[in-house]
């Protein structure tokens, strides 16, 4: 039986996906970051804001460097959510 501290593989696809879409809004803004990345290395990003899914991605990034592979780490605090505010404006009536 999984103890109740460890992560599903589940949420942690869900919210490395939030990770990455965050990562690559700022790569797009800031492109020399990408030239720290080696092309034959795995990006595994470290959320400074979710120990369990940092705890989760090491284990992770454990078991790439097992293979041989590189590894670049990500450190960074999982992005906030924006509560988008509608406002409907129609013309006024003559």
């Amino acid at each position: 039986m999984r103890g109740r501290s460890e992560m599903r593989k589940d949420q942690a696809v869900k919210k490395n996906l939030d990770l990455i879409n965050e990562f690559m809004k700022y790569a797009f803004e800031n492109p020399n970051i990408l030239e720290k990345v080696p092309p034959e290395a795995e990006l595994v990003i470290l959320p400074l804001d979710d120990l369990e899914l940092c705890e989760y991605n090491k284990k992770v990034a454990d078991k790439i460097l097992s293979q041989g592979k590189k590894v670049v780490f990500v450190r960074m605090k999982r992005p906030k959510i924006s509560v988008p505010k509608l406002e409907l404006v129609s013309t006024p009536s003559p």
